[in-house]
């Protein structure tokens, strides 16, 4: 039977660390929209189209008859093309804009400190190992 004092005990612990990971959002960037709208100015040339109903009135020379003395033209305005302006949009392109998540993945170094217990003996101790 083996006589053991608790006197000379010490109790020690022997630590390791372990990583905890996490993460959280940071706004690294913002951005805002908006749509100019640009007036411009067109200018086109629009041939339009009139109808007019022509009397022409000839008085013939009585000394020659191949002859005119005098003619008197009458015009009167019947029909006449009018510009109407109409405007209309017309898509030029669709622009979508939406967020998206994309993943990564990340590889992270980083070094953990473990304690490991050593016990150096001076001289030539007897060790002896009881399994209780």
């Amino acid at each position: 039977m083996i006589n053991e004092s608790a006197v000379n005990k010490i109790d020690l612990q022997l630590k390791e660390e372990k990583l905890d990971i996490t993460k959280k959002w940071l706004q690294t960037g913002e951005v805002t929209w908006h749509k100019e709208i640009i007036n411009e100015e067109k200018n086109v040339v629009v041939p339009v189209s009139r109808q007019e109903l022509v009397i022409e009135k000839k008085i013939i020379d009585p000394r020659n008859p191949n002859r005119f003395e005098d003619s008197e033209i009458i015009r009167i305005p019947i029909s006449e093309e009018r510009i109407e302006i109409i405007k209309h949009s017309v898509v030029l392109e669709e622009v979508e804009i939406y967020k998206r998540e994309i993943e990564e993945l990340n590889q992270i170094n980083e070094s953990v400190k473990k304690e490991i217990l050593h016990i150096q003996t001076i001289d030539d101790p007897i060790v002896v190992f009881q399994e209780s």
